[in-house]
């Protein structure tokens, strides 16, 4: 497996310590990692209520992407309680398309410890608002 893509995992991983927070709450059950366009890695984990008002743990290290001032992705990794590796759900993939709508098909998600991975363009070829670009749109 690709280095950057152990030092991910690594770093999802020693933040996750899934955990119950309150009779309402856990969080860590699953971690993320992703690094953005300059490098930097960000970190985040899942948190779970019992009245939705939880987040996935890509979209917790997008949001500290964001804090840090950064807003462009580059790699993507979750980890999964049991140390798997899974694919972002279609509320993390819809954040990162909106955040990158030009670019968003060449960011790289890790798919499996063996280190196969998968673009967000090819788990999410075509965006529900349609082209970022409408210049590129074809005509039927």
């Amino acid at each position: 497996m690709d280095p950057v893509w152990e030092v991910l995992y690594a770093a999802a991983r020693a933040v996750q310590h899934g955990r119950k927070v309150s009779a309402f709450v856990e969080a860590g059950g699953v971690a993320a990692a992703v690094q953005s366009a300059s490098g930097a890695i960000y970190v985040g984990v899942c948190v779970d209520t019992c009245s939705s008002l939880g987040v996935c743990a890509e979209r917790s290290a997008i949001f500290s992407m964001l804090t840090h001032g950064e807003h462009e992705l580059r790699r993507v990794a979750a980890v999964m309680p049991d140390g798997r590796v899974g694919a972002p759900c279609g509320a993390c993939r819809e954040l990162m398309v909106q955040l990158m709508p030009e670019t968003y098909r060449s960011v790289e998600i890790l798919m499996d410890r063996r280190g196969r991975t998968a673009t967000l363009g090819e788990l999410t070829p075509a965006w529900w608002i349609g082209p970022a670009d409408p210049e590129k749109e074809t005509a039927p």
